[in-house]
């Protein structure tokens, strides 16, 4: 376990926010899950499993707003490094029964820094966008438990939620 007394890293010594210097660190491979739930009826989960919304497949294009998502990170969180990013998975788990769509967003690459907050962007860009192309059905859905799941890699070791 890391007995390092946790600091804002973004925070200068006169409490200014800068992008930490990652110059002097070393690379090696990143791993980061995280995850994203919405919730709905259980009718609303139904049509876009079955694919039956008007506007297309849900999945699909939620899939590819979380991979837009995570390579736009840094122009989205202000002091996130631009990061090359080598693999960008999205998985989507429904519960026809509880009504809730699961996201689970998975980031690699081979840097200097990690890639918890691409995965999280993924996992929430996805989730608005399942909101925004089923608001129309349902305006009651609830995005939420937003939260890291995982991560490996880098000087601070590695995580797991829970």
């Amino acid at each position: 376990m890391n007995d390092r007394k946790p600091t804002l890293t973004h925070l200068d010594e006169q409490g200014n926010a800068h992008m930490v210097d990652v110059t002097d660190k070393q690379s090696n491979q990143r791993i980061a899950t995280a995850t994203a739930s919405v919730f709905m009826r259980a009718e609303t989960l139904k049509m876009i499993v079955q694919g039956d919304h008007k506007k297309g497949d849900v999945i699909a294009v939620a899939r590819i707003a979380g991979i837009q998502a995570a390579k736009k990170c840094s122009d989205l969180i202000p002091l996130c490094h631009p990061l090359a990013l080598t693999s960008i998975k999205l998985h989507f788990e429904p519960d026809s029964e509880t009504g809730i769509l699961k996201i689970l967003a998975t980031c690699k690459l081979d840097a200097k820094t990690g890639v918890e907050m691409e995965a999280l962007t993924a996992a929430s860009v996805a989730a608005l966008t399942i909101y925004d192309m089923c608001k129309a059905v349902e305006k009651t859905m609830v995005i939420g438990e937003i939260k890291l799941l995982e991560k490996t890699g880098g000087k601070s070791g590695d995580f797991k939620y829970g």
